[in-house]
């Protein structure tokens, strides 16, 4: 059997802003379902429950939606970079009215894809791929 190769390796998870310590305030369940979602992306899959976010033109940029005990929790990651996946933001939804994310929500993960890009760019090129 052939030995799996660097192309097989699962991507690497990259947090933006405060991301990574949003989603560890998150209920255990809450973070597995997450966990589940970002190992799909991680691989190269989609998990059925993770959704696109309107507003972002395209479905490389998703969001997994758990409800826990009354409360809704949110996190958004993007699948657009070849070699990593990006979590952009991680939070409890507050609003009772409508399912929609709210405005700000939305300004702050347009803010955090945009700082994702930017680090990707810089990311890629020290990750040179190392010959054999």
């Amino acid at each position: 059997m052939a030995e799996r190769s660097s192309v097989n390796q699962p991507k690497p998870v990259r947090w933006v802003g405060t991301s990574k310590e949003d989603l560890s305030g998150f209920p255990e369940e809450t973070r597995r379902r997450v966990g589940g979602a970002l190992w799909e992306a991680q691989i190269g899959r989609k998990a059925p429950y993770a959704k696109p976010l309107k507003g972002f033109g395209d479905a490389g940029v998703l969001e997994v939606v758990d409800d826990f005990d009354g409360d809704t929790f949110r996190t958004v990651y993007t699948v657009r970079f070849a070699n990593a996946v990006y979590v952009l933001h991680a939070f409890q939804k507050k609003s009772k009215r409508g399912i929609a994310t709210p405005k700000a929500e939305l300004d702050l993960i347009d803010q955090r894809l945009k700082r994702a890009k930017e680090d990707y760019e810089q990311w890629s090129k020290s990750e040179k791929p190392k010959s054999r």
